[in-house]
């Protein structure tokens, strides 16, 4: 499964690491050649707010949890 997010400030950066971190599969950020771990703070941060990335997270690993804690960062 693939969608694009868009994370606004810090707090949107925590809340959707908080989200990936309670989910049990691997979900990793990608924008352009950089891809991340979804459940590192650090990594979320550097790669940077205000910017559209790509989120790849298994169809079976994705729970209904984390798609509804993040459906308001995505973007079309």
């Amino acid at each position: 499964m693939k969608f694009k997010i868009l994370l606004q400030n810090t707090q949107d950066a925590e809340e959707f690491v908080r989200a990936a971190s309670q989910c049990g599969g691997d979900i990793d950020l990608h924008s352009g050649v950089v891809y991340i771990d979804g459940k590192s703070l650090l990594g979320v941060l550097a790669m940077g707010v205000k910017r559209e990335m790509d989120v790849h997270v298994s169809e079976h690993q994705a729970n209904a949890g984390f798609l509804n804690a993040v459906k308001k960062f995505v973007v079309a």
